[in-house]
C-alpha cells in the first residue's frame, strides 16, 4: 500500500502569477490563487505550485552554484502514520515545521518534501 497519493510539485519563485499563468498557457490548466502561493490543477488531479520566495536568485543550470528550487508535496491520510513510515524509509525530520496541515522532511539526498494532509 501506498504511502501517499497526489503528488504535487511546489517550485519557488518571485511571482507566482507570472508563472502560474506560463504553464497555464502551456497546459490549460484550473487556476486556484492564494496570497503568495497558486495551484494550476488538470482535471485529473495533477498539480503544480507556485510559492513566493523573497530574494528569488534564479537556478544556474547545470551547474549547481544556484541549484533548482523545486520540492515534492504528497497527500497523506494520517500525518502521524506517513511520518513513521517515511522517516522507516530514511527520511529526517526537518527542524522548520512552519504549518500545521503539512510536515517538512529532507529525503536521503537532502531534497525537501512535504507530507500534506490536503
Amino acid at each position: 500500500m501506498a504511502i501517499a497519493r497526489f503528488p504535487s510539485f511546489v517550485i519557488d519563485c518571485p511571482d507566482p502569477e507570472v508563472l502560474a499563468n506560463f504553464y497555464n498557457a502551456i497546459l490549460e490548466w484550473k487556476i486556484d490563487p492564494s496570497a503568495d502561493w497558486i495551484d494550476i490543477r488538470s482535471e485529473e488531479g495533477q498539480c503544480i505550485s507556485f510559492q513566493r520566495v523573497a530574494d528569488y536568485k534564479p537556478p544556474v543550470w547545470p551547474s549547481q552554484d544556484v541549484p533548482q528550487q523545486m520540492h515534492l508535496d504528497v497527500v497523506v491520510d494520517d500525518l502521524d502514520t506517513a511520518e513513521a513510515a517515511v522517516l522507516e524509509l530514511g527520511a529526517t525530520k526537518h527542524p522548520h515545521q512552519p504549518g500545521t496541515s503539512f510536515r517538512v522532511f529532507l529525503d536521503p539526498a537532502g531534497h525537501p518534501f512535504c507530507l500534506c494532509r490536503s
